[in-house]
């Protein structure tokens, strides 16, 4: 019986990875089921969680994505998989993905702040669970920094117009 490629003609003016991408929407929704279910036989899931954490949690995860995604030192990471395409102000760069299957996918993924924040979010919640003294502290930390950045931003602002 011959294969049927439903995804066939889905992007036919430009290579799309839908198989890779499967792989990693399956991997993450395995593995943080995987979590939920051993934390929850366990006890360990909290009941609900603090204004407090979520946003700590969500100021944390936007900058920790951004700083993955964007910033200048982090492109080693991406490097394997992304291309240089130029300088985007204030430590950032714009890269594009490259190669073809899981490796342009893991390009897309590493260059996409938005789509590494679910990646971020859900470790993040999964160490408030494991490990919740260390998990706010590293979440303060990039809290701070990226506090940090709004104030850098205003102050480069303010020069400019004086």
């Amino acid at each position: 019986m011959p294969s049927i490629d439903v995804t066939s003609g889905h992007s036919p003016d430009q290579h799309r990875p839908l198989t890779a991408y499967g792989v990693f929407v399956a991997l993450f929704n395995t593995l943080f089921v995987a979590f939920l279910v051993a934390a929850g036989r366990r006890g360990r899931l909290p009941a609900r969680y603090t204004n407090q954490d979520l946003v700590l949690l969500g100021i944390a995860t936007f900058k920790i994505s951004r700083l993955l995604a964007k910033d200048r030192v982090t492109s080693v990471i991406r490097a394997p998989f992304t291309r240089f395409q130029e300088d985007a102000g204030h430590g950032e760069v714009d890269e594009a993905a490259r190669g073809s299957g899981p490796r342009r996918a893991i390009g897309e993924l590493l260059i996409c702040p938005y789509c590494l924040a679910q990646w971020i979010a859900a470790a993040l919640v999964a160490g408030l669970v494991l490990a919740p003294r260390s998990t706010r502290a590293v979440a303060a930390l990039f809290t701070i920094f990226g506090l940090s950045d709004v104030v850098q931003l205003a102050y480069a602002t303010a020069q400019q117009k004086t």
